[in-house]
């Protein structure tokens, strides 16, 4: 049977971590953040009360299937309506999942239905089955640097010129999708990031069953940092503040492995550096070239081959056959159970 991998995350980061886990199984599952409230995404959530819709597309279409009908709906979903009228700016894809939603009265039979037309094996699952604000502490904004301004809402806190130290979710107690615990604990591999680490990534593990099941799964854990710091929420952000940030959030979460990219820790010095501070989440750092030549975007080849190092690396060989002379005892030979 082929490996199940589960991807956590949101936008355009979880959009390359599906483009690299395709290429390694179909059985991909996508659970995606549910904060969203700028854009189309905003706007359909605010006149609808459904799910923010953007993430959730961007997802579904790049597990589209590779055959002409697969990616001629991939296209169709991304297309966004021009001009100045009610729909300018709106792609079809957002619009579809509000309307399915509407008609099924449920996101996550949407989200199937749509997978089907676009010839999806996987699945794509909102992280939670009810829309979210993030709440975030902001220093820098005032004239006391010690002090901090309470902002809340995604795009605010993605483009705050202030330091994000703290974010929250609201509700504070927010339900798990019960399929996306499910996924979750039937993977063999689980990825979270790359992406937006106060907005994207962080707030997967601020969900309680969604982190009950993160630690609880028998999966492989992989945890990617991002190529760059964005400009806003993480600028000059080093590869060891986002893992303490992350840490933070989840006190006692663990991970196998961090993926970092090579070129971004470039001396030995950094990289024990990275490594100590790798033991906070008891991770290994692998140090590999994960990032598209020019650009600041994983490659889908590359990050696919560190994915598959980690499911590898978790994999024990089996114990060479050692011939046993059985000792009798009063109720016959006995031997030890097989280590599974």
């Amino acid at each position: 049977m082929s490996q199940r991998i589960v991807a956590l995350g949101g936008g355009h980061g979880l959009y390359a971590t599906l483009s690299a886990a395709r290429r390694l199984t179909p059985h991909v599952t996508a659970i995606v953040t549910v904060a969203d409230d700028g854009g189309s995404s905003g706007r359909l959530r605010g006149e609808l009360d459904v799910l923010p819709p953007g993430d959730l597309r961007m997802a579904l279409a790049a597990l589209a299937s590779d055959t002409p009908h697969g990616r001629l709906w991939a296209t169709i979903l991304q297309h966004r309506f021009g001009g100045n009228g009610a729909l300018a700016g709106h792609p079809i894809g957002n619009l579809l999942l509000a309307g399915l939603n509407e008609l099924l009265a449920d996101p996550v039979a949407a989200l199937d239905e749509l997978g089907r037309v676009l010839g999806i094996h996987g699945r794509v699952l909102p992280m939670c089955p009810v829309p979210l604000e993030i709440e975030a502490d902001v220093a820098g904004l005032e004239s006391d640097p010690r002090m901090s301004r309470v902002i809340r809402g995604q795009v605010a806190i993605a483009t705050t010129v202030g330091k994000v130290r703290r974010v929250r979710l609201l509700p504070g107690d927010p339900p798990a999708t019960r399929q996306a615990v499910d996924a979750i604990m039937a993977a063999d591999l689980v990825v979270l990031g790359p992406g937006s680490w106060f907005t994207s990534v962080i707030p997967h593990v601020l969900v309680p069953q969604l982190a009950a099941a993160l630690q609880a799964t028998t999966a492989r854990r992989a945890l990617v940092v991002n190529l760059v710091a964005e400009p806003g929420e993480t600028a000059e952000f080093s590869a060891e503040r986002h893992i303490h940030v992350l840490s933070q959030h989840a006190p006692g979460f663990k991970v196998h492995e961090i993926i970092v990219d090579a070129n971004r820790v470039p001396s030995e010095r950094e990289r024990e550096q990275l490594r100590r501070t790798a033991k906070i989440l008891d991770a290994q750092v692998e140090f590999a070239d994960v990032s598209r030549p020019g650009t600041p975007l994983h490659d889908p080849a590359r990050l696919a081959a560190a994915l598959e190092g980690v499911r590898l690396r978790g994999t024990a060989p089996p114990a060479p056959a050692v011939p046993t002379v059985p000792t009798p005892t009063a109720n016959g030979p006995r031997g030890d159970d097989q280590w599974r």
